[in-house]
């Protein structure tokens, strides 16, 4: 099912590509923009990330933090972080549950992969309440910033 304005986080569990633990619980109380994404080192991947890599005042002076998520490995992640100089986090969910529990995953993508990250964005506030929700069709699009700005300033 797919979270929209209103859901509360569902339970999940997920490792960053510094190997540390992420959950409900680590991120409790922060206000936290949840970005999918299909693959690290893809072009469109890469201009997204590297927007709000470039951007990473606005969220740090509204002090929101940053998840970018995909079924990349961790260990993809970190090479991909480290080469695109990403000052956020990225998230491997390599087993395909958050994805599915946040209701963003492409039943079939590109080469017949499947349960691969659906670009979306989701911004939480720090109770846990989604006040921002957008899964995109294409993979070829990326959010909709300007709109998350302004979801933002709203927290």
């Amino acid at each position: 099912m797919q979270l929209t304005v209103g859901s509360r986080l569902p339970e999940f569990k997920m490792f960053d590509s510094d190997k540390q633990e992420i959950t409900n619980e680590t991120i409790s109380g922060k206000a936290t923009l949840f970005l999918f994404f299909p693959a690290a080192f893809t072009g469109v991947c890469t201009k997204e990330l590297c927007l709000v890599r470039d951007d990473m005042a606005r969220y740090n002076n509204a002090s929101v933090n940053v998840i970018g998520v995909s079924t990349d490995t961790l260990f993809t992640l970190a090479k991909y972080k480290e080469e695109q100089e990403l000052n956020f986090t990225l998230s491997s969910d390599y087993n395909k549950t958050v994805c599915a529990a946040f209701g963003s995953q492409y039943d079939d993508f590109v080469f017949g992969m499947k349960g691969t990250a659906r670009r979306s964005a989701f911004l939480a506030d720090k109770d846990g309440v989604i006040q921002y929700a957008e899964v995109l069709e294409s993979a070829g699009d990326v959010p909709n910033f300007d709109a998350i700005a302004t979801a933002i300033e709203a927290l």
